[in-house]
């Protein structure tokens, strides 16, 4: 069990009274009731409160190797979501964002008067305490979460962590340590992240995104200064150099700034696959870099840093770092598959934003040096696609080839649906003279990829949806 502590506690039949989040949960001995429990996240933070004393069980809609692996640690779970999933003697809901308040089970934990607590704020409130490590920013918080965990395991720091993805070298996606450290992910969708307690954070990077929930660029700078502005004064705040000026203005905390600029607190060069950090000018350390790209060689620094800063040795990190293999759907190397007409290699790739594709592309491209490149590239909700049509179109330019399912359909209405499909892409792609095709269902595009791909070809899916059933499906050819 978690060694946590928890000063002047507050049990969950309290909550309702509570019109702060300030102060410290106690959930020894409760029931809580996770709504969509398969999630990275939400089946991580059960974990996390099952090792604080508290009895989980979890509703879903679909059988997974997540909600499989939960019912065999013990932890129920039901594989449907009605009125009468919730247990009869459950204490609080658990939602994550994306649950509505119409769905069958907050409805009757509603008609029951129990307690509805989003993910977030039961992640924000277990930090308050203890030694809580918040990664934000629009990109690579799975991937530096997961370097920062690995890193301060192998210093045997022995953290509590929540990713959200896969990274088996480090038991999956959380974790129970006896230290007093949290790590978790930050994210702004909803902003979430403004629930969150952390005792230090590092802000990657900031870009135009989630524009459903946000007006505009400065909006999205100002919910992440409001998520920075909640570290103590005792607290650090580690920011790309780039987004300093308005993000950390007016902080109490210490603030230190990371990225390519030699005017950063942090500088990290990049020559090829060696990487050097240096600290205002002096060199502290050189590795060779894990995943291929400047983006990954940042993501490595960030997480190095924050490690050292919690008390890691420069030369444990350096050797800790060089073994990391990284996580699902990060740039993972599928394998190589022998097709018909050759061998090809298969990557498969969570980039859903037009910089992740961008980056992720010319990476691998120079890395690999494929006679070609072929994306298949599944767009991830029609309001993003949308709002970010022009960037996309300009995000393939390392692919030869590409082929664009239909959007993924998740979080938006029938009328945002109707707003923007596949096709609107492919002609910007095509007027840019690329490659570009529109093909559906997924089994039709791997036949069609088994059919034209030739040896040398790398095949790289990416999108934060079930894309990634073509590349499987593609390595049982």
């Amino acid at each position: 069990m978690c060694a946590f502590v928890c000063p002047n506690p507050v049990t969950i039949s309290q909550m309702s009274e509570i019109s702060s989040d300030q102060q410290v949960m106690e959930l020894a001995g409760q029931h809580l009731h996770f709504v969509g429990i398969g999630g990275c996240g939400m089946s991580g933070l059960a974990r996390i409160v099952r090792g604080r004393g508290a009895h989980c069980t979890g509703s879903d809609m679909t059988d997974t190797d997540v909600t499989r692996a939960l019912i065999a640690d013990g932890i129920p779970v039901v594989l449907q979501q009605t009125a009468e999933s919730v247990p009869a003697d459950c204490d609080m809901l658990v939602i994550s964002a994306a649950i509505k308040s119409d769905h069958p089970e907050v409805r009757e934990a509603s008609r029951r008067n129990l307690p509805v607590i989003k993910y977030a704020q039961l992640l924000g409130r277990l930090m308050i305490g203890h030694a809580g490590i918040a990664i934000a920013g629009t990109h690579g918080k799975s991937t530096t979460t997961s370097m920062l965990c690995h890193l301060l395991i192998q210093s045997e720091l022995d953290p509590s962590f929540i990713v959200g993805a896969t990274c088996s070298q480090i038991g999956g996606g959380s974790r129970v340590g006896k230290s007093d450290m949290l790590v978790a992910e930050a994210c702004e969708f909803d902003r979430s992240f403004h629930h969150f307690h952390p005792t230090h954070a590092a802000v990657l990077n900031v870009e135009e995104d989630h524009l459903d929930i946000y007006k505009n660029l400065d909006d999205i700078i100002d919910a992440f200064h409001v998520f920075a502005r909640k570290l103590p004064e005792h607290g650090s705040l580690l920011i790309h150099h780039d987004v300093r000026t308005r993000i950390a203005a007016g902080l109490d905390c210490d603030v230190q700034t990371i990225g390519f600029a030699p005017l950063a607190d942090w500088q990290v060069l990049v020559n090829g696959s060696s990487v050097v950090l240096k600290e205002h000018g002096s060199p502290v350390a050189q590795w060779q870099n894990p995943m291929p790209g400047e983006h990954m060689a940042y993501n490595a620094a960030v997480a190095m840093v924050l490690a050292h800063q919690r008390g890691a040795a420069w030369s444990q990190l350096v050797s800790a770092i060089e073994s990391f293999r990284g996580l699902d759907r990060r740039m993972q190397v599928l394998g190589d598959v022998k097709l018909e007409s050759g061998r090809v290699k298969v990557i498969d790739d969570y980039g859903h934003h037009p910089t992740e594709i961008d980056t992720t592309l010319r990476a691998l491209k120079r890395h690999y040096q494929p006679k070609r490149l072929i994306c298949v590239f599944q767009p991830h909700q029609h309001s993003r696609t949308r709002f970010l049509l022009d960037q996309f179109a300009t995000s393939f330019s390392a692919a030869d080839m590409v082929i664009v399912p239909e959007i993924y359909f998740v979080r938006d209405s029938e009328a945002e649906r109707q707003s923007v499909s596949s096709r609107d892409l492919v002609e910007r792609l095509t007027k840019r003279n690329i490659d570009a095709s529109q093909l559906d269902p997924f089994e039709k595009i791997t036949d069609h990829l088994a059919w034209i791909a030739r040896d040398g070809d790398l095949i790289v899916t990416m999108g934060a949806g079930p894309v990634w059933k073509v590349s499987h499906a593609l390595m049982n050819k």
